[in-house]
């Protein structure tokens, strides 16, 4: 017991220090159980096993497609312009719009796509954008309480209950208390942040990792004459290849890209590619020619080859995204590189540099200092200073980073191309979503919850809905699922070696005596102490089998104690550093440690009252 002890006393102290990943901390006290033979081999590696923790790897990747596919932005996006220029609409639909995300997908990236949407809402209606990133992370938070997915400490308690030979959790039994959290947050943050908050952040927020793609192309102007045109079925360019037609130097045009359609002819299974323009590509019929140069040039060109002028009406079949004259960046992107003065190119024409040789880039455009310079490329001296307009495919762009005696790539193109959406994709990601919950809600379904998340994983690769294998791999908070699997077996440790039944019998003793409602706020409590310096997934492994245990004792149900240890588990907002999302608005709203102190304190006591005494009312002792 006493090594037990020790050990999670040293993995309780470098938690709370910080100075040491959380992952590193919780594997080093599994090796340590391990090798003061508390836990055999296969208890220490059982979490690796569980699950809970298979559920969290797929949900990972189930929010990472909706992520991707833009279908989350979409929704939040829409629902955020309702607000107008309203400060107490925009704190409410903030409020409202971020819980709901909250209830299925993580709350870091909930927060992650929302902070960016909210920031710019809060620019155009001229307010200071910290009113709102604080309930924004707080709202996250919240929203995770609605569902059995929303958060992993409601996994935990799930997962307890089932060890122990109680009644499984059904997806929405966690709706009630998330909306009493939501109801509570918002009476009490609408003052508080009026009255602390109002003079945080800028009401001007502007990215420090570069410009955007969509600055990038109003920039250079890249749309102002830019023309979609379609191999409609007969058209005589099929067949035909770049250097057949010669659009340069017939009719002064730039063949920018080539959208083509592919896969099966269902509208949810059909996948967008875009090809850039190489000599050798062969166009057929249903192509999509993106090009860019005069009207009547362009007019001419299409009556030349029968080809099809789209409009702003027209929709390509797999996108309802692109109408109008648009550029999209799904597999091909742009970026700007700046020429050093000792490269070796300079003097030497854009065509005899041989971007598109060397690297199968197009150079789009050339700035020099003041001066936009965007035809007649080929001929074109490049000047050491120069910068360049580049497109081709996203690793080609990412391959020019390589080559930094030439040139330096501006911004982060890579992280750009991580961000660009598979909108295509959003409404097969939504189904796919829709399908999941319908069998883990439904108990018609038998299936289970774990491979109800892993066949929609599966499928939102299958589908499309993430760019490739490697997309979705990225999308698993690895340090998370590594931190979870190693404490898992820390509460059996504490229970092998009667840790659990040594701190339920102090809290029973000096509580249970007050009765069950006491012993709750004691557990609750604790429980909400432990969360400001240890991860709520933590806190929620350690003191779930407490509450067991508790409960058990004294002859009660487990299952208020149970969700007093979850919800104290997320409900932390007295500490920046508490969970991920305190830690993302922090900088973005101008937020100090006392900031949250002042708003996230007294939420903290207040949402500890009420659920003390409302959780007894849901689920009876």
């Amino acid at each position: 017991m006493l090594i037990t002890l020790i050990i999670l006393a040293v993995s309780a102290a470098f938690f709370i220090s910080g100075k040491v990943r959380s992952d590193i901390v919780a594997l080093c006290a599994l090796i340590a159980l391990l090798l003061s033979h508390i836990l055999t081999p296969a208890e220490a590696l059982s979490g690796f096993s569980n699950s809970v923790v298979i559920m969290m790897v797929g949900l990972f990747i189930v929010g990472g497609a909706i992520f991707q596919t833009g279908l989350a932005k979409m929704i939040s996006s829409k629902l955020l312009k309702l607000a107008g220029k309203s400060e107490l609409k925009l704190f409410l639909l903030v409020m409202l719009v971020t819980s709901a995300i909250g209830a299925f997908v993580s709350n870091t990236g909930t927060v992650a796509l929302m902070l960016p949407i909210v920031v710019s809402m809060a620019a155009n209606a001229g307010m200071n954008s910290g009113r709102f990133l604080m309930p924004l992370a707080f709202a996250s938070s919240m929203g995770g309480m609605m569902t059995l997915i929303g958060t992993p400490p409601n996994l935990v308690i799930q997962d307890a209950l089932t060890g122990a030979g109680y009644e499984p959790l059904s997806f929405f039994s966690f709706l009630p208390v998330g909306l009493i959290c939501v109801a509570v947050g918002i009476i009490v943050l609408l003052p508080l942040t009026k009255l602390f908050l109002s003079d945080k952040g800028r009401k001007d927020e502007k990215s420090a990792t570069g410009k955007s793609l969509s600055e990038l192309v109003k920039e250079y102007g890249l749309t102002d004459n830019l023309f979609r045109l379609r191999a409609a079925s007969g058209s005589s360019v099929s067949g035909k290849t770049v250097v057949d037609l010669d659009l340069r130097n017939r009719y002064g045009l730039n063949l920018m890209e080539v959208r083509r359609g592919e896969g099966s002819q269902h509208r949810f299974l059909k996948t967008v590619t875009q090809k850039l323009a190489s000599s050798d590509t062969v166009f057929e019929e249903g192509d999509v020619l993106y090009v860019s140069g005069n009207v009547n040039s362009v007019s001419q060109f299409a009556e030349d080859f029968s080809l099809e002028m789209m409009d702003g009406h027209s929709v390509e079949s797999t996108s309802a995204a692109a109408q109008g004259n648009s550029l999209d960046f799904y597999d091909i992107g742009i970026a700007e590189i700046v020429l050093m003065p000792s490269s070796g190119i300079i003097n030497r024409t854009v065509k005899d540099a041989g971007f598109r040789d060397k690297f199968n880039v197009n150079v789009l455009g050339i700035r020099r200092k003041k001066e936009y310079i965007l035809n007649d490329l080929g001929k074109e001296k490049l000047h050491g200073g120069d910068v360049l307009l580049v497109q081709g495919a996203w690793d080609d762009i990412g391959r020019l980073s390589r080559e930094e005696a030439d040139w330096v790539v501006l911004g982060q193109p890579m992280e750009q191309a991580a961000k660009v959406t598979l909108d295509y994709k959003a409404p097969v990601a939504g189904l796919i979503m829709v399908m999941m919950i319908a069998m883990m809600v439904f108990d018609f379904i038998r299936v289970e919850p774990v491979t109800a998340v892993l066949i929609a994983a599966v499928l939102m690769v299958l589908t499309g809905c993430l760019r490739n294998v490697e997309a979705a791999y990225k999308t698993i908070n690895w340090e998370t699922i590594v931190l979870f699997a190693a404490m898992l077996p820390m509460s059996l440790a504490l229970e092998k070696t009667g840790v659990s039944e040594l701190i339920s019998g102090s809290l029973v003793s000096s509580l249970g005596s007050y009765g069950p409602l006491a012993l709750m706020a004691g557990i609750y409590f604790t429980t909400s102490l432990l969360t400001m310096f240890i991860s709520n997934t933590v806190t929620a492994v350690l003191m779930a089998p407490i509450a067991l245990q508790s409960a058990v004792q004294i002859g009660i149900s487990p299952v208020p104690l149970l969700f007093g240890v979850t919800v104290a588990a997320s409900m932390c907002f007295a500490s920046p550093f508490s969970t991920p999302p305190n830690a993302l608005v922090m900088p973005v709203g101008q937020y100090t440690f006392m900031d949250y102190i002042k708003v996230g304190l007294p939420l903290q006591i207040i949402m500890g009252i009420v659920m003390v005494l409302v959780l007894p009312l849901l689920f009876p002792f």
